[in-house]
């Protein structure tokens, strides 16, 4: 379960699992460590979930959140687990997408890889803060904008309603599976790269280097005009 911090990815997994990880309540991140629940049964089916932190951590830097991805994934692909799906948390109550959005979403794409989009479902929640044609406008656009190039490879887009049943409605989506292996675990354990070297480090390495130049910029500006 991946999607930025606030987006209720341990609140879903809580749901689903009746697991009781703890949950943010108030302005800092509260999942810091990638977590799995025990396993449970749903239709006849041994689920486990993962939680992860997202890439705008309050306490720790995306790059120490891509190590720690990255370590936890080729470690369950080395010893034999793969994947049966990807669930991707956007809140529909965010008004714009903004770049904090965006870079958790192609951070996604880059560990996630394309083959296997058909086992990732983008799911948008907490629909209760919106009014229902706000949230279906904004669902539209991002159906059609932002989400849509993913969606055109197979991904699914579904709503989280909030309770157990939608949780487990929408993970019976992805438990017949046919289990995938992302685009990082063939990179660090098949391919045997460093994490910089991988497709989500490149991506990270491109942002920070924009963000270090952009401040650069800006303090230049700032000498120019004392």
């Amino acid at each position: 379960i991946m999607g930025p911090s606030g987006s209720g990815k341990t609140t879903f997994i809580n749901e689903a699992s009746g697991s009781d990880f703890a949950v943010g309540k108030g302005l800092e991140s509260c999942t810091s460590e990638v977590q799995a629940t025990k396993p449970f049964k749903l239709n006849g089916r041994e689920v486990t979930l993962i939680d992860t932190p997202g890439f705008d951590d309050t306490s720790r830097s995306d790059t120490d959140i891509l190590a720690m991805i990255g370590a936890y994934l080729s470690q369950t692909y080395e010893h034999g687990a793969k994947l049966a799906g990807i669930v991707y948390m956007h809140r529909i109550s965010d008004f714009r997408m903004g770049g904090t959005n965006k870079r958790n979403f192609k951070m996604f794409r880059e560990l996630c890889g394309e083959s296997t989009l058909r086992n990732v479902l983008i799911v948008t929640n907490m629909w209760s803060q919106v009014a229902p044609d706000i949230g279906e406008m904004r669902e539209k656009e991002l159906e059609t904008n932002f989400f849509k190039a993913v969606l055109d490879k197979g991904a699914r887009m579904l709503r989280h309603e909030g309770t157990r049943e939608s949780t487990h409605r929408i993970l019976r989506y992805l438990i017949h599976n046919q289990p995938a292996t992302l685009l990082i675990q063939k990179e660090l354990v098949n391919e045997h790269k460093d994490i910089v070297q991988t497709s989500a480090g490149f991506e990270l390495t491109r942002v920070l280097n924009e963000q270090r130049e952009h401040h650069e910029e800006v303090v230049a500006q700032l000498r120019r005009d004392m």
